[in-house]
């Protein structure tokens, strides 16, 4: 079994606070991609969550997120435009990306841009993301900037949510982007 080889972008952190021999297994689900690694075009679709009752109401809770729209049922049914309760916008923003988020420990979160909720979510409503990679700039001396867009879909395929997101990530070999980046 000592032969296996784990997958793809899988490495281990060897953290020096863990026995060696645990420390030197590949950690599961984290990748160490380089932003050479990162192909520009390339789309990847998440699994599907559905959001339930719970879920919604303990991130308004976390969030203090009180808006009738999303925490009185009554409000929503009698008096919203909708005739029912939403699921909130930050945790739709939320759990869409935590859906196709990777665990790389060579990324780093820049920002993001264009952030536009386009239809309503409501509580029970199945959604899934779809990740592009569009472009990168070397940007560092060892970090370039890549720029991803998210989509979220509800049900079958409606467009909920759209947002670009940036983020840094360490050059595999920084020698290569002497003289190209713009800091």
């Amino acid at each position: 079994m000592d032969d296996f080889m784990p997958t793809v972008g899988v490495t281990s952190t060897h953290p020096a606070d863990m026995l060696q021999e645990h420390a030197a297994l590949p950690v599961w689900n984290a990748e160490n991609w380089f932003y050479e690694d990162w192909p520009v075009g390339q789309r990847i679709r998440s699994l599907r969550r559905t959001i339930a009752e719970g879920d919604s109401h303990l991130f308004n809770t976390l969030v203090v997120d009180i808006h009738p729209y999303v925490q009185d049922q009554m409000f929503a049914e009698r008096e919203g435009i909708f005739g029912r309760r939403l699921v909130a916008g930050a945790f739709v923003f939320s759990a869409g990306l935590g859906l196709v988020a990777t665990n790389c420990v060579n990324a780093f979160s820049y920002g993001y841009d264009k952030l536009r909720f386009i239809k309503p979510v409501f509580i029970g409503d199945t959604i899934y993301t779809i990740r592009t990679n569009m472009d990168k700039t070397p940007r560092y001396k060892e970090l370039g900037l890549i720029r991803a867009s998210y989509q979220v879909f509800k049900g079958e395929g409606e467009l909920v949510l759209y947002c670009e997101h940036l983020q840094t990530v360490k050059y595999k070999n920084p020698a290569d982007f002497v003289g190209k980046t713009e800091k």
